[in-house]
């Protein structure tokens, strides 16, 4: 029987502010293909090409605003998960990033290092998709073929329809929620709407009603709906109205068609619409970061407030919260006990 450990993987941040380390973490996270999913030279003309000759220095300015004197804050956060949940757990807690360090393979290195040869990988991402958990699962199963061949990795599935996580992000939301307001947004990452149809093996998805069915094939490889059911999930624990309740999706990038309805679009829209007092939050993240952060909590609320906004309140994400540590504890701990049975 081999010795276990557990893996916790987060996206990733770059080493420093300074525009030199943007521009080398913006190259690797635009260069994977389950990011930006063009042929090689198409991507290579675009990242390489275009947006790393313009991008990087606005970037350094935006991530100089949430830089904290710890560091990243995704990754400070990321850093305090992995000590609680060490005092929590009986096995090794080493965690990594899909993009700059420490990476996947200094996570395992670490593990091996400590005899390890059974992980149970964690991707902090409660809905699946390609360019989250699908990106972490074949990275590491890259590294694990290539570095580490004996080690076994058990990986942890998507969470966003477990009920300890439901309850946690709504206890988490129930007591920052403030006293009055006229809706509560979720914006989620959004997505190119080709990769809901490319991580659909069962050809069922149409974008459309099949998110809203109960069953469908596609759900457990459907970001669209794996986000609409969190939702659906929080707001009955929280007793909201739905007609109190915005889904919009953020953070696109080019001219391709991404899931909408596009956060920065709404939130310029709600107050003609009578939503002049907002609250947000954002469940694709468990770590506050820079979309969180700077896009949502700061570009997000001027443009609400500039078209007419009163009271703009972000709520933060889970984080290093002592009940989603628990719940960290419980999927990992649900998957060490697998390896007796394997």
């Amino acid at each position: 029987m081999g010795k276990k450990g557990i893996l916790l993987i987060n996206l990733g941040s770059p080493g420093s502010a300074d525009v030199k380390d943007v521009k080398k973490y913006l190259d690797e996270f635009l260069m994977d293909e389950n990011v930006i999913d063009y042929r090689w030279i198409f991507r290579a003309l675009l990242v390489q090409g275009i947006i790393l000759k313009t991008r990087p220095p606005k970037s350094a300015e935006a991530y100089k605003t949430v830089w904290t004197a710890e560091g990243s804050p995704l990754i400070v956060f990321t850093q305090k998960v992995q000590q609680k949940l060490q005092k929590m757990v009986e096995v090794p807690v080493e965690i990594g990033m899909r993009y700059a360090e420490p990476g996947i393979e200094t996570g395992i290195r670490k593990l091996v290092e400590k005899n390890v040869n059974e992980i149970v990988l964690f991707p902090l991402y409660p809905q699946y998709a390609m360019s989250t958990t699908r990106t972490v699962i074949e990275k590491a199963e890259e590294i694990r073929r290539k570095k580490f061949p004996d080690v076994k990795i058990n990986y942890i599935q998507p969470f966003y329809n477990r009920d300890i996580y439901a309850d946690c992000l709504a206890e988490s939301i129930r007591e920052k929620l403030p006293e009055h307001f006229d809706a509560l947004m979720f914006s989620y990452h959004g997505v190119p709407e080709r990769h809901i149809f490319k991580t659909d093996p069962t050809g069922t998805c149409n974008l459309n009603d099949c998110c809203s069915r109960e069953v469908n094939p596609s759900h457990p490889f459907c970001y669209r709906h794996q986000c609409y059911n969190t939702t659906g999930r929080v707001i009955e624990k929280l007793g909201l109205p739905k007609d109190k309740v915005i889904v919009s999706f953020q953070s696109r990038l080019g001219k391709d068609k991404w899931l909408e309805p596009y956060t920065d679009h709404t939130l310029e829209s709600l107050p003609s619409r009578g939503i002049k007092n907002l609250a947000v939050v954002c469940p694709a993240f468990v770590s506050d970061c820079l979309e969180t952060l700077e896009e949502i909590s700061v570009e997000g609320k001027e443009q609400f407030m500039k078209a007419g906004g009163e009271t703009f309140s972000y709520i933060p994400c889970l984080n290093d919260e002592d009940r989603w540590i628990e719940v960290i504890r419980t999927l990992c701990e649900e998957k060490l006990h697998q390896f007796y049975r394997v």
